[in-house]
């Protein structure tokens, strides 16, 4: 079976750009058209329609995406068999995840892994927690990094307590405390991060009762941020999130505690392939020693 077709096609399905995916993939513009038509021929129906923004899927391509997508999974993970019964010495893993965990973890987690396996190709998906369960779902993606909440689909691996922090502007009236109590943020303008990115935020608010004043909301971290260093409001974001921006705003703990509960999260119904096995264990390794030397 020609499996590059296969590739060709979800890698179209995804740029919607028979030119974008020649380029990434080594073909002539005409020899994507020439590729996709003899699938075309082979299978009985039109897989793209053509637009003035590019090509879109018709409803039968729609249709077998997801079994393609499967397919070209199962695949990788019989190359990446015979690859570990050969050394593990090539094969592609695609990890999504939270833009926050990208940032925090994984160049070191990458760069141990890269030390181990340089022959794996490792491609990144940055989005929120409904873009990451699709993701890993429809097997775009082998691995997501999320937050446990609206993650029960996956198959879950615990890593790290995130706190939930309540976010200041520098000049706002702390008073030494060391905790802002949930009911005064409800009197402030609130900063609120979208559902859909970030569900953690949204049910801690409902869990302590609080009806805050939303005045804007953002699917952006940086975007709240830098509207309450800029007086706009206050608002609420997990530790890992504010990361270096902890010169720019004041960061407490909430008042009751909240936190989220990050982790790995996989398909249920099919084992990870061996790269991602490997990835997995360098994760767990890599944190390890973080915790271990923090603790010194």
């Amino acid at each position: 079976m020609d499996i590059n077709k296969y590739v060709l096609f979800a890698d179209v399905a995804n740029t919607k750009n028979f030119t974008k995916s020649g380029e990434r993939m080594g073909y002539t513009q005409p020899g994507v058209s020439h590729v996709l038509k003899a699938m075309e021929r082979e299978l009985g129906f039109s897989l793209f329609l053509r637009t003035p923004k590019g090509v879109t899927l018709t409803s039968d391509a729609e249709a077998i995406l997801p079994l393609v997508r499967e397919l070209l999974a199962v695949n990788e993970q019989l190359e990446q068999t015979v690859s570990q019964i050969n050394g593990l010495e090539k094969g592609h893993l695609c990890i999504a995840t939270f833009a926050s965990i990208s940032r925090s973890w994984l160049p070191q987690v990458i760069y141990a892994f890269k030390l181990k396996y340089p022959g794996i190709e490792i491609e990144l998906l940055e989005g929120g927690t409904d873009d990451i369960v699709g993701w890993v779902e429809d097997s775009q993606a082998d691995l997501g990094l999320l937050s446990k909440k609206h993650a029960s689909s996956l198959k879950w691996t615990p890593l790290y307590e995130d706190a939930l922090m309540a976010i200041l502007p520098k000049e706002y009236p702390v008073n030494g405390r060391e905790a802002i109590p949930m009911k005064e943020i409800e009197e402030c303008p609130f900063i609120i991060s979208a559902e859909g990115v970030d569900y953690d935020i949204h049910d801690a608010i409902q869990k302590a009762g609080i009806t805050p004043n939303i005045r804007y909301s953002s699917t952006d971290d940086h975007t709240v941020i830098s509207m309450v260093s800029n007086h706009l409001g206050v608002s609420i974001l997990p530790n890992l999130v504010i990361g270096t921006a902890k010169d720019k705003v004041l960061a407490l703990p909430l008042e009751p505690y909240f936190s989220r509960e990050l982790g790995i999260g996989a398909r249920a119904d099919t084992s990870l392939s061996p790269a991602a096995k490997r990835f997995v264990q360098t994760i767990k390794e890599t944190l390890e020693q973080e915790t271990l030397e923090g603790g010194e």
